[in-house]
């Protein structure tokens, strides 16, 4: 039998409407979609009749499906000549573990395309009013993960904290007050501004802002929770100017797109 393909696509980070095109057209063209937890039901609601939905959605700390038989499900659909859709949270490369499912399926010799999507860091952080660079406030940005590979040692925050621009850490809500301490001891002003945007681009997301100093407890005031995008810079203090109400777009309202 000829072996199926496999398109690893970004979802964005939260709005069904910041897929991409492509991302669409091959969600509507699906004989198996292998999706994560946080992917809205509208976008789930694209594939068509008849095609396998498989949840290997996680939860902070449990995985549903651990990533070696997300990996193996993968290659078994292809290998079954079903066209698959892997669909994943913001970017398929950015702390998605794509990397590690594109090398399995080329491994296996499985044909795969990977289909970028927005990212949280970026485009999450975007609907919350905080642009990730600036002129007048930031040159760059770095993108930190808050959650190294069990057995790892813990990210090097006095190192991280010497960086220039933007810091953005995703699954990092777990560790906050503990970020937010060491990158004080390691040399950031405890007044430098920080915020969590929770839920980034739904309809519920909400938003704390305050200083390194006291991000902690007002995240604890406001009852935020994973799932959560940290940032830390000058650029958060451009939320009370830049901050909007999304316009909500349908999906059904783009069929001549596609």
């Amino acid at each position: 039998m000829k072996s199926g393909k496999v398109w690893l696509v970004g979802a964005g980070p939260g709005d069904a409407a910041l897929i991409t095109v492509k991302g669409l057209h091959v969600i509507r063209r699906a004989d198996a979609l292998v999706y994560d937890r946080l992917v809205c039901a509208e976008l789930l609601a694209e594939a068509p009749d008849g095609c396998e939905m498989i949840n290997v959605g996680k939860n902070p700390n449990h995985h549903l499906v651990p990533q070696t038989e997300i990996n193996q499900i993968l290659v078994d659909c292809a290998q079954r000549g079903l066209n698959v859709v892997r669909l994943k949270g913001g970017d398929p490369y950015v702390f998605g573990r794509g990397g590690e499912e594109a090398e399995t399926l080329a491994l296996a010799g499985i044909p795969f395309e990977v289909v970028p999507g927005i990212s949280s860091a970026i485009g999450g952080l975007a609907y919350a009013g905080i642009p990730v660079t600036h002129r007048d406030y930031a040159s760059g940005f770095h993108v930190i993960t808050g959650h190294l590979r069990q057995g790892n040692e813990p990210q090097d925050w006095a190192t991280l904290a010497k960086l220039e621009g933007t810091l953005i850490i995703l699954m990092g809500m777990t560790q906050l007050t503990t970020i937010c301490q060491q990158l004080v001891a390691g040399g950031k002003a405890p007044t430098t501004p920080a915020a969590v945007v929770m839920y980034a681009s739904h309809q519920q997301q909400q938003v704390a802002s305050g200083t390194l100093l006291t991000l902690a407890d007002q995240v604890a005031a406001q009852g935020l929770s994973a799932p959560a995008l940290i940032v830390i810079g000058d650029v958060v203090r451009l939320r009370d100017v830049l901050a909007f109400t999304p316009e909500l777009l349908s999906l059904n309202a783009i069929p001549s797109l596609i």
